[in-house]
């Protein structure tokens, strides 16, 4: 018998993965839906990755390099292609044949479309297989409604007769609230001589699992079942209320998980964060607000309300509110918002301000910069001590290409400057209020676009005849006339 370190059979690990999921109704496969940023098939593998097995086999089939291609974040996990036969059983004897030929130990039978068992379960269920002796042990879950599902049968001692499937049922059997979650352990030498007699002289021509169970008991196995603590956990996605109901009971796990770690979640009902985000303590997250991704929120942030920020570093003590961010970083102590957007790439040093209706994107802004008002920063790189005015804007991109701006540190630029890159500020700079920056400004300079005001008298009359603001103006030089008239 072959074994681990611990004196336990040795553990492999077959996912069925290759169901189409038609009740759900996309063109995306039914294992790669997302809930709480990871697929499906992804909360699988994670939970199996967390029981150490050295052998995940994933049969796959629709849309198989989709499929495929998914496991390329989990390395050491081994597609295997379901052929024409169709089923369960066929799933996981193809699973079984890509397993080393000299392997003894169990097979723990996992569905792709069942996300929320967490690792705990497996191996309640791996311990309850080990001191039973049993041949094979299954996950069962009590359910009020037990109506579609097929119910698990025990015998006197404990251990499981037989599955019973709905539509075969009894009225006697059809009362028994146990059900069936598909989830299973095997002792891989007798899982291999049952699966060689299971065979698809059924009405949907089909190789099915639970015929296993059945072929096991037959041969004098002993069959054993472990219940789920949370029934609703163990249940599949099938639908699309399924799925945001799975997606939902994932974040009330994940708010109540970072709760017990010291992060205060002020609306639980309107905050979604994802499985993939991390927290320190003390973190403050307010109502309406999403974390997803693979963000970070440090000790003492306070993220929102009414905020989404994805994949995005937060640093210690900084406040970000009513506002986006996507794959930026934000500085200790800094402050974003309310109403701003930082793009891919924005980086806001120490204690740096990002104001209302201000974006940036793919820039650096420096410690103790501030962007306070109605600003658009695009490809820059911006120093420390800077105050850019309300308004102003890096135009990063001539209809071509995209190019950088560079403000030294110290800079203040007055409100409504347009800086042309490729330009650069230099150190304690300064611009006038409606500048146009086409040329570097040298350190210590004062950067001007000024020309005389010209006023084209008449000319709303002459261009705009017959509106209203041309009627007001003829009104008011009247007046006006009429009063240089009577001082005469």
């Amino acid at each position: 018998m072959t074994k681990n370190g611990e004196g336990q059979r040795q553990l492999a690990i077959v996912v069925m993965a290759a169901g189409q999921g038609t009740r759900l109704k996309s063109d995306t496969p039914k294992v790669l839906h997302r809930i709480g940023g990871r697929t499906l098939l992804g909360h699988v593998l994670s939970s199996a990755e967390a029981l150490g097995s050295a052998h995940v086999r994933v049969v796959v089939r629709h849309k198989r390099e989709e499929v495929v291609a998914s496991l390329e974040d989990y390395p050491g996990v081994i597609a295997v292609d379901q052929d024409d036969i169709p089923g369960t059983g066929r799933a996981v004897q193809l699973g079984v044949e890509a397993l080393p030929a000299e392997f003894d130990g169990d097979v723990l039978v996992l569905s792709g479309d069942v996300p929320l068992i967490e690792p705990d379960i497996f191996r309640s269920l791996l311990t309850e297989h080990a001191g039973r002796a049993a041949a094979a042990t299954l996950l069962s879950a009590e359910l009020a409604d037990p109506h579609g599902y097929g119910r698990v049968i025990r015998d006197a001692s404990g251990l499981v007769a037989r599955i019973v499937e709905q539509k075969g049922a009894t009225a006697e059997e059809a009362a028994v609230t146990e059900i069936n979650a598909g989830v299973y352990v095997f002792r891989a030498p007798e899982l291999r001589r049952a699966l060689a007699d299971v065979g698809i002289d059924n009405e949907a021509r089909e190789m099915y699992l639970t015929d296993v169970i059945r072929i096991l008991r037959a041969d004098g196995h002993g069959i054993a079942a472990v219940s789920a603590p949370d029934a609703s956990a163990a249940l599949g996605v099938n639908d699309r209320r399924q799925l945001a109901e799975a997606g939902r009971m994932l974040n009330q796990r994940v708010i109540r998980r970072w709760e017990a770690g010291g992060v205060t979640v002020q609306d639980p009902h309107t905050t979604w964060i994802d499985d993939t985000a991390t927290f320190e303590q003390d973190v403050t997250i307010l109502p309406n607000t999403h974390i997803l991704g693979a963000s970070h929120v440090s000790t003492g942030a306070t993220i929102g309300p009414d905020t989404s920020i994805v994949d995005t570093e937060v640093g210690e003590g900084a406040v970000v509110r009513r506002s986006d961010a996507n794959l930026a970083v934000i500085g200790a102590g800094a402050n974003v918002g309310p109403w701003a957007y930082l793009r891919a790439g924005a980086v806001l040093g120490r204690g740096a301000k990002a104001g209302t209706f201000v974006e940036i994107k793919n820039s650096t802004v420096g410690d103790g910069s501030k962007v306070p008002h109605l600003s658009y920063v695009g490809d820059t790189e911006i120093g420390v001590g800077v105050n850019l005015g309300a308004g102003a804007i890096t135009a990063n991109y001539d209809d071509v290409a995209k190019h950088r701006t560079v403000i030294g540190d110290h800079v203040h630029t007055g409100s409504h400057t347009v800086l042309i890159a490729p330009v650069r500020l230099g150190d304690g700079a300064k611009t006038g209020a409606g500048a146009v920056i086409r040329k570097d400004v040298p350190p210590g300079a004062l950067g001007l676009s000024v020309a005389p005001q010209r006023n084209l008298q008449g000319w709303v009359e002459k261009n705009r005849a017959g509106t209203a603001a041309a009627e007001a103006a003829e009104r008011a030089r009247d007046s006006e006339k009429a009063t240089d008239d009577g001082q005469e």
